[in-house]
């Protein structure tokens, strides 16, 4: 799943007439650097998620044959009236879902990142709810979001916990067994149309050590603002 349901508002005014995932980086959309990865790795099936703006993505992506994948669009927006943030649109999303599903983010640059089959087959075989990729802290996000334990295992934090933090790098393999009960109670496909966020159903798994992950040291960008999308043009091959 390829989550662009965003409204970008810290983009503006370049989203104001373009959904940020659409938004050009070195001549092609931001979030097509992503899916061309999916294609690349042997992922076939995505679904992408809309809402500001959102008919715009289908009508560059398509069904997304000319990228060699197939689409299916989740459009919350034009559903529900506004996004379901990333929990809640998960939800709406699931029937549409493998049990076993890669998620990302299509407002991340992170070119050198794989999707690997091999990681796929690491967390099927294990208990893990969730499998994440965390980057070093950028300078917008110095904090970090979960500490990494030697022993794979992700966990919160509290505030003043001094263990050292890493930044959620938005690409992790998750299980649809974390939007379910006990750790959600939105039905699948969310009919209501609920919005909820991702992290309190990571860090509910993360107490009872069901989150794992790993470090990705490779290109990594959110590209969150219009002075960071003009410093990856300056810079990127």
């Amino acid at each position: 799943m390829l989550l662009a349901a965003g409204r970008g508002t810290r983009m503006r005014p370049l989203t104001d007439h373009c959904p940020k995932p659409l938004l050009a980086l070195k001549g092609k959309p931001l979030m097509q650097w992503t899916l061309e990865a999916l294609a690349r790795d042997g992922v076939q099936r995505v679904v992408v998620n809309t809402g500001w703006l959102g008919d715009q993505i289908p009508a560059r992506l398509g069904d997304g044959s000319g990228l060699g994948l197939d689409i299916a669009y989740s459009h919350e927006t034009r559903d529900f009236g506004d996004a379901l943030e990333t929990a809640g649109g998960i939800a709406r999303a699931l029937p549409l879902l493998d049990d076993i599903f890669w998620l990302a983010a299509g407002d991340v640059y992170a070119p050198d990142f794989v999707f690997s089959t091999e990681s796929v087959a690491r967390f099927a075989a294990g208990d893990a709810l969730a499998h994440l990729w965390l980057v070093p802290n950028p300078p917008q996000h110095a904090k970090g979001d979960f500490h990494l334990r030697d022993d794979g295992i992700a966990t919160s934090p509290a505030a003043d916990d001094p263990a050292p933090r890493l930044t959620y790098s938005t690409i992790g393999l998750y299980r649809a067994a974390l939007f379910a009960a006990p750790w959600c109670d939105i039905p699948a496909g969310n009919p209501a149309g609920i919005a909820a966020p991702l992290a309190p159903l990571l860090r509910a798994a993360m107490a009872q050590g069901r989150v794992t992950a790993e470090r990705h040291d490779g290109r990594w960008a959110d590209v969150g603002t219009p002075e960071r999308l003009q410093q990856l043009q300056d810079s990127t091959p």
